[in-house]
């Protein structure tokens, strides 16, 4: 006997229904950490529009240079760049040079994902020491104006390599594993028209 009735159809379909219940939660906690990190972007992109105005006004109108602005400027965009790429930045918008994948099946594509990824973990893993420890010793620098120990400024770096490889770690997961979608795949570019 089979039990509730339900064949091996049945219960693939309801395995595979569990396994979508389990992941939910899972999608949801990504999503609210990426809309928080939307919002960190948004409010250093707001912090930079500012900083970038009061410099006209202070420069223009009362003729009052000041190098905190531009500073402050600057350190924005930074994080903002870093900040976005490594958490903000979906894999399917990246900017990829796709003409041979384009070119090449499902199999190939998986394959040469699984290449990148090792290779970007390779590389930015090696780097990762000499980057830890440049960063630590800037601790005994700081800003010019702000006065901000540039350890604290220059983190961020940091902070970018391990959610990249952690990025890739899981690209290179699902192009071993032949999963579609998602970052398994190097995905060609969509026409314009």
């Amino acid at each position: 006997m089979r039990g509730r009735g339900r064949g091996a159809r049945g219960r693939a379909v309801s395995s595979h229904m569990e396994e979508r219940d389990l992941d939910a939660p899972k999608r949801g906690a990504i999503e609210w950490l990426r809309r928080g990190a939307e919002q960190v972007l948004t409010a250093l992109l707001g912090l930079m529009f500012i900083a970038f105005l009061v410099q006209i006004a202070f420069r223009y109108l009362f003729n009052w240079p000041t190098g905190w602005t531009s500073e402050l400027t600057v350190l924005c965009w930074l994080w903002m760049v870093l900040w976005g790429s490594a958490f903000v930045l979906r894999e399917d918008e990246e900017i990829r040079l796709d003409l041979v994948p384009a070119l090449c099946g499902a199999r190939a594509r998986r394959a040469a994902a699984a290449v990148v990824a090792l290779a970007v973990i390779v590389l930015y893993g090696l780097s990762l020491p000499a980057s830890a420890s440049y960063v630590a010793f800037m601790r005994v620098e700081r800003s010019a104006y702000l006065g901000i120990r540039l350890d604290y400024l220059y983190s961020i770096y940091l902070i970018f390599l391990l959610a990249v490889i952690v990025r890739y770690a899981v690209l290179l997961w699902r192009a071993l594993r032949g999963a579609h979608g998602g970052a398994a795949e190097i995905r060609t570019s969509r026409p314009l028209s």
